[in-house]
């Protein structure tokens, strides 16, 4: 089973996800892409892997950004699923900008 992070855990796992932050006990990342295109794509592949996991993202998008929470509902707070889901989109997000 999952659980929530402590602080402390939570500090020391956020140093792999350099780009992200932590905002009212969610995992928070703006995107921006070159136009609603590619940022309304990026979305639809991480919907596919969000889906996979059963652990969806709180997000938006308008025009060529996407703003993305992340937290585990049950949990009312971040855990290990969350970790794992920012580090997939990190790499998506990597692939679609290089």
């Amino acid at each position: 089973m999952t659980t929530r992070f402590s602080e402390s855990q939570l500090k020391d796992v956020m140093a792999e996800l350099p780009d992200w932050t932590v905002r009212e006990d969610k995992l928070y990342r703006q995107l921006t892409f070159k136009d609603f295109v590619s940022a309304f794509g990026f979305m639809s592949q991480v919907a596919i892997l969000a889906e996979k996991m059963d652990h969806h993202p709180e997000w938006s998008n308008v025009y060529n950004r996407v703003d993305i929470k992340l937290t585990t509902h049950d949990l009312g707070g971040i855990s290990m699923r969350d970790i794992t889901l920012a580090k997939q989109i990190e790499e998506h997000f990597s692939a679609a900008n290089s």
